[in-house]
């Protein structure tokens, strides 16, 4: 036997010794094809929309908000049907109610999984550019005077903060995503304007991270240390015009390190404070807590936030970013209509 056959024939040997994987006997599982006879969202959702409340508390969002969202991001998410198969439909992917996902819509548990990042990521991808733009210049001045008109607290550009995502660890992470509360997380870190929109959202920094700490790492907390934000130059306190010109700033807790644009209140609530420092610390925290009102807007609509997600850290990140555009895409849709 010459050389090379010889060789042929060894790897066939030795590749038919190895185990092999199991075969799937049938392309598709049989009570899978009846997706559309009885599958929750044919069968259930369908009459879903002729109940306005209803339809509102399964899918937080009325049924307008939908459909206009399924037009945005609709051929984003869309598949082609085959001879072997028919793709899910934008709207199943769009978001089903909660419950096991794959056995009521009659979908399969892996496609299931791919469904979930993709139209997160198509969300977020789609509605970024208009719901959550990145500010300007005129957009933090606008921004300013309306934290002046509805919180008495000029000069300011945003409410800073940093929410936990509770998570199961991942694999081989170690403690990197174990946060003070004895739980794992990742940290979402949020600047919020005067009327409860986020600004600018940073997700996927470590749970065991001080939120100064996470503020330090981030492409916002770079761009602000920088200068490059386009923050408005200083502008004088109303009525107050004899102390000159007063910088810009965002308002943040004790946990937030002092800046020239990065204002923090007084330490020391144990010590008797000056009225004036007591008067500042209730305007600083009277304007802060618009970013824990916003993180409390945000998990009463998106329950996701109140149980511990048994997804990757990058699905994570997308599912948290995709639901802070969709809390400014309905109020802002709500504003328009």
């Amino acid at each position: 036997m010459r050389p090379t056959l010889r060789k042929v024939v060894l790897i066939a040997l030795l590749g038919w010794d190895q185990p092999r994987g199991k075969c799937r006997s049938v392309c598709v599982q049989r009570w899978l094809k009846s997706r559309k006879q009885a599958g929750e969202f044919h069968c259930f959702i369908q009459e879903l929309r002729l109940f306005g409340e209803e339809f509102r508390s399964c899918f937080r969002l009325d049924r307008s908000q939908v459909d206009h969202l399924l037009q945005m991001v609709g051929a984003r998410i869309a598949r082609m049907d085959t001879n072997y198969r028919e793709s899910i439909s934008p709207i199943l992917g769009d978001g089903t109610p909660t419950g096991p996902l794959d056995s009521a819509s009659r979908v399969g548990r892996s496609t299931v999984a791919g469904i979930v990042p993709s139209v997160t990521q198509a969300i977020w991808d789609c509605l970024v550019g208009e719901y959550m733009p990145v500010p300007k210049e005129e957009d933090w001045r606008a921004i300013a005077c309306e934290f002046l008109e509805r919180w008495n607290f000029p000069n300011c550009l945003g409410s800073i903060d940093g929410k936990h995502v509770a998570i199961q660890a991942p694999p081989c992470s170690g403690s990197q995503f174990y946060n003070y509360k004895g739980t794992y997380s990742v940290v979402l870190l949020a600047v919020v304007d005067a009327i409860y929109c986020f600004r600018v959202v940073d997700v996927g920094a470590y749970g065991k991270g001080s939120d100064g700490g996470t503020l330090r790492v981030s492409a916002f907390g770079q761009a602000l240390q920088d200068g490059t934000l386009e923050i408005p130059p200083p502008a004088s306190l109303p009525g107050a015009e004899d102390l000159g010109p007063v910088p810009h700033v965002f308002v943040g807790d004790e946990a937030f390190p002092l800046r020239p644009n990065l204002m923090r209140p007084y330490a020391g609530r144990q010590l008797p404070l000056p009225k004036p420092v007591r008067i500042f610390n209730k305007r600083l925290s009277r304007a802060r807590l618009v970013v824990e009102c916003a993180f409390g807007i945000l998990a009463a609509r998106w329950r996701m936030y109140r149980r511990v997600l048994g997804l990757s850290p990058s699905n994570v990140d997308a599912c948290v970013k995709a639901t802070c555009v969709l809390h400014n895409y309905i109020y802002i849709y709500i504003l328009v209509i």
